[in-house]
């Protein structure tokens, strides 16, 4: 069987290794981070494997020389399971002085005290990398006609073919990003994502701090975070839909608990708001949107299929939002930039705002397409525009409306704002 990888990833991953002694490479399981490392690694420790991870311990505690002697790159998967693995690795980068020495990939974070430190004694050694699962540009889906790193130099025209429908979008919101699930038959690729959704639910949601976490309470509040994806949804929100949808709900502080060992496995990935300087004073609303970090984590908990999004547009258009922020986070990395969503207390919103690192952004409003929804997209972004203080930041480098449907990817006349189909975008 071929094996997809992300070669986006491949890109970052090389300059990241030229920069600094290691390089972490996190993200949730099944995405491709060992397939990834191991395109460039020489060596590599699978710590997943019980018997190599013993092994490796007693080496470590005896030698860690010796245990981290292999040809560079060295890739350590899972090596997050090793607990003493991260001071030996920031010791020999130092000890070293090189760049290039060590890979580092893992589906889980340490616990909050070890994370700060691993932060902190981290910093001047480690690049870190997320991964995500595959966008549709990388699994070949999108036909990458349309680059958002061009869109950031203003071109006065765009006109590119689309070749996605309706229908295919909601086989790919179902399918996921997942490496193993491309180019396989369409009901065999569809399951993958519910094995996944299996996998979380009954074991990895314990395994991550080994806090013992019902399987049942865990489905019922992925499936209540489904049906907010791309909402601001408060934790008495959460409450409130378990309460209405389920026979048990769970209280605030179990909901919290929960919802932290999702993001320590990279299954929730919540986007953190955008502050411009505005002219008026208007109040922005700060609260995280709620996301999966694949839209077809959603849709197995929901036990949905493409049939079913195609009887149901409300939902279709609420997850193809959660495809296109996975997308996106994954071009805005590889231009050096971040994802943030905008909302105001007056209604103003704005889905998705790329920040550059040099200080360019991008604003984009997401719809599934027709001329209807796409001029409220425009009305959005104009008036989002005209709000900002230019002479305090700079100027929007582009506005955009991402669709899922459409004929072709075009420049509107009228205002400039770019009309892209997800099928035609690429980093």
């Amino acid at each position: 069987m071929k094996k997809y990888r992300s070669r986006i990833l491949d890109a970052l991953l090389s300059k990241r290794l030229q920069a600094k002694g290691a390089v972490l490479i996190e993200g949730p399981k099944w995405c491709g981070k060992t397939t990834t490392a191991e395109q460039i690694a020489r060596e590599k420790i699978m710590l997943a494997r019980a018997d190599v991870k013993e092994s490796f311990k007693r080496l470590l505690e005896i030698d860690s020389e010796e245990a981290l002697s292999g040809a560079t790159p060295l890739l350590i998967d899972e090596w997050q399971t090793v607990p003493k693995l991260w001071d030996a690795v920031r010791y020999a980068v130092d000890q070293r002085g090189e760049m290039g020495q060590f890979i580092l990939t893992g589906s889980a974070v340490p616990d909050k005290e070890a994370e700060a430190e691993r932060e902190h004694s981290g910093v001047g050694r480690f690049a870190w990398v997320i991964m995500r699962p595959m966008t549709l540009f990388e699994s070949g889906e999108s036909n990458g006609t349309v680059s958002l790193g061009h869109l950031f130099s203003a071109p006065e025209k765009i006109l590119e073919k689309n070749q996605l429908n309706l229908r295919d979008l909601a086989f790919l919101i179902c399918r996921g990003g997942w490496p193993m699930s491309v180019g396989l038959d369409e009901e065999i690729a569809l399951q993958q994502a519910f094995d996944y959704y299996d996998a979380v639910t009954k074991e990895d949601i314990s395994k991550v701090d080994g806090v013992k976490r019902t399987s049942a309470r865990v489905q019922r509040l992925m499936r209540a975070y489904s049906r907010h994806q791309g909402t601001q949804a408060s934790i008495a929100t959460l409450r409130d839909d378990l309460k209405n949808n389920d026979n048990e709900s769970m209280d605030a502080n179990t909901i919290n608990s929960y919802l932290d060992s999702l993001r320590k496995i990279f299954v929730v990935e919540d986007m953190p708001a955008w502050n411009p300087n505005l002219r008026s004073k208007t109040a922005i609303r700060t609260a995280d949107t709620r996301y999966f970090v694949d839209p077809s984590i959603a849709t197995a908990a929901l036990g949905l299929g493409p049939a079913d999004l195609m009887n149901d547009l409300n939902t279709t258009g609420l997850l193809f939002e959660t495809l296109c922020m996975r997308d996106l986070r994954v071009f805005a990395e590889a231009l050096n930039g971040n994802v943030y969503h905008y909302r105001d207390k007056s209604g103003l919103e704005c889905d998705a705002v790329v920040h550059l690192r040099n200080g360019q952004y991008g604003l984009i409003e997401i719809k599934l397409g027709g001329e209807s929804l796409i001029n409220d997209g425009a009305k959005s972004l104009n008036a989002l525009a005209a709000q900002i203080d230019t002479t305090r930041m700079k100027s929007p480098s582009f506005k955009m409306i991402l669709t899922a449907t459409g004929d072709y990817a075009y420049r509107r006349p009228e205002d400039g704002i770019y009309v892209v189909p997800i099928g035609c975008l690429r980093e």
